[in-house]
Formats: structure tokens, C-alpha cells, sequence
């Protein structure tokens, strides 16, 4: 892997929590449930096309990472860098790794 395709990479990864941190509840404050589903299309669709359709994720090898082990660990980051209760938050974080681990499970049986 190319220095310019690990810079990509990073940069793929850190755009989808920082997104979810940044419009996730502003649309759910705003919206109320139906803002949490358009966030969910929105920033989830939005990202994964990015990352994945135009490619600034670029995946090597035969380890398939998911995009759930970049928001659970990039929002996991963003709650201790601002303060916030890490104990609650290492739950996620445990969660987000084996929703990733079991996705990307069941993508490479196909």
C-alpha cells in the first residue's frame, strides 16, 4: 500500500464518525425519530459511497475492514478528547467491534 492510499484511508475513516458526531443529533434534535432514519441514510449512504464507490478507502490483503470499527472507535476518540464518561462509552466500542467483526464475517462468505 502506497503512502497516498494510507492517507486516503485514514482520511475515509475519520470523515464517517465525524460526521456522526458532527449531524446525527442536530438531525434528531431538529426532527425528532425521522430525522435519526434520514441521518442514518444520509450520513451512512453518503460515507460508504465515498469511502467505497469513489474509492478513498483502499483495502489491500486479505483483512476486510468494516465501517463500523471507524465509527465506534473515531466517536469512542472524539468522547475522551472532550471529556465524556469513557467507561459508557467503551460498551460501544466493544459493540462496534463485533458488529464490524461479524460483518465483515459474513462479507467475506460471499
Amino acid at each position: 500500500m502506497t503512502m497516498a492510499n494510507i492517507i486516503t484511508t485514514f482520511a475515509g475513516a475519520f470523515i464517517f464518525p465525524f460526521l456522526i458526531r458532527l449531524c446525527w443529533g442536530k438531525m434528531c434534535d431538529a426532527w425528532g425519530a425521522i430525522g435519526g432514519w434520514m441521518a442514518a441514510g444520509f450520513i451512512v449512504g453518503t460515507t460508504w459511497t465515498l469511502t467505497h464507490g469513489v474509492g478513498i478507502i483502499v483495502q489491500s490483503g486479505g483483512a476486510w475492514i468494516d465501517m463500523a470499527w471507524a465509527a465506534g472507535a473515531g466517536l469512542f476518540v472524539a468522547s475522551a478528547m472532550s471529556g465524556d464518561d469513557v467507561s459508557k462509552g467503551f460498551v460501544n466500542v466493544v459493540m462496534a467491534l463485533i458488529g464490524g467483526t461479524l460483518g465483515g464475517f459474513i462479507l467475506s462468505c460471499l
